[in-house]
């Protein structure tokens, strides 16, 4: 069963802790190895097989090919990776301060979701440079890139000197507030980890994530979904796993900058961050519990998002749970049913809107997160990045 999390404040992450206590950071494991397969010779090992009119000596190659196949995981040196990096979701989001050095100390509860991009990881023969490619246009493909600044910290912090030829396969559109870049950032981590046999834990590549974004350390944490910053608590999870939703999102871009420009903290929301997750492990998701503070600003940055909001909560009235921005946006997230309302396939106005369905999902210990079977089919076009 997985748990959810407050952590202690937008840098400072930690994955467990007692609902009536301080809490204290937990031990993370050291990440496995990568599985790594090749054509192998064997000799048959023989097996008992019961039938129903006798007991017959049968031969069951399988089970040696894997005891060899664990053999050859530990010797050989991996040169391909292709790895899921899903995006999230912030079923709320409480702006609960604002620090002296300028940054908002929040209250939000994450959640990573199947819909994601794929990426491909290459060693590559050069010891200098990086090369990324990618689907779409408008990614930057230098090293004001999240990933290639994932491999440079990676190298920095290791000493390690694998360059890597990387595609990425974008489906998670940008400026979107569903946290792809940092998911890609640590997706890159985790796969130069792979690369060079573990060197670090998972712990270690949490803290070092956070010298390149303030989200990215959640993608690390075992247990989901998590909720930052306030107060720390270890709860039984709030939210199942096959609740299904739809996240719509406008061909509008929210700039995270401009949407805290015009954040102001004495119009926020009052909300106690512990009630409301103690309301949705109680009762589950619904429309009362999924505050988001960023939603008036936001919706000053790009006006046509609130409108699009209050229609997409008008005409699934009774087909929603919940209708609510994910975090600096623009994505809207219908929470209870995978299909947008019929407006977004009807009236012109929606025809360059990115749709796609989604369910919650985790990761188990030592793995990365894996690609849903249905979520390379699941979503429109990707509109265009910027």
């Amino acid at each position: 069963m997985a748990s959810s999390h407050l952590l202690c404040n937008t840098f400072h992450f930690q994955p467990s802790c007692n609902l009536s206590s301080k809490s204290n950071i937990s031990s993370f494991k050291p990440s496995g190895s990568f599985s790594f397969c090749q054509k192998l010779q064997f000799q048959k090992t023989p097996v008992v097989k019961a039938t129903r009119k006798q007991v017959e000596l049968v031969y069951d190659p399988d089970e040696r090919i894997n005891n060899l196949a664990d053999e050859v995981d530990k010797q050989a040196p991996l040169s391909r990776l292709t790895l899921f990096s899903p995006c999230k979701i912030n079923v709320f989001l409480r702006i609960t301060s604002k620090r002296e050095d300028g940054y908002h100390d929040l209250a939000s509860l994450f959640h990573v979701v199947s819909l994601g991009d794929l990426i491909k990881f290459s060693l590559s023969p050069s010891k200098s440079i990086d090369r990324l490619s990618t689907n779409v246009s408008g990614v930057p493909l230098t090293e004001d890139n999240l990933i290639i600044k994932a491999l440079n910290l990676y190298r920095k912090k290791t000493g390690t000197d694998n360059f890597f030829w990387i595609h990425l396969d974008k489906k998670v559109p940008t400026g979107a507030g569903l946290g792809g870049g940092s998911s890609n950032a640590a997706t890159a981590l985790w796969a130069a980890n792979q690369f060079s046999g573990s060197l670090a834990t998972e712990k270690e590549l949490q803290e070092w994530s956070s010298e390149i974004g303030s989200d990215i350390p959640f993608f690390f944490l075992m247990e989901q979904p998590t909720v930052l910053v306030v107060i720390v608590q270890d709860i039984p999870s709030p939210v199942p796993l096959d609740i299904p939703m739809v996240l719509i999102k406008p061909p509008q871009a929210c700039s995270t900058a401009e949407v805290y420009k015009c954040f102001r903290l004495d119009k926020a929301s009052q909300a106690d961050p512990v009630t409301l997750l103690e309301k949705i492990s109680r009762n589950g998701i619904s429309q009362d519990v999924c505050i988001n503070d960023l939603e008036p600003p936001a919706f000053e940055v790009v006006p046509s998002l609130k409108r699009l909001r209050q229609r997409i909560a008008a005409a699934g009235r009774g087909q929603y749970d919940a209708v609510f921005m994910s975090g600096s946006g623009s994505t809207i997230v219908g929470i209870g049913s995978p299909d947008p309302p019929q407006f977004i396939y009807d009236e012109d106005e929606y025809q360059d809107v990115f749709v796609s369905e989604a369910n919650f999902i985790t990761r188990e210990a030592n793995q990365w997160y894996q690609q849903p079977a249905s979520s390379s089919t699941n979503c429109s076009t990707p509109p265009e990045f910027s």
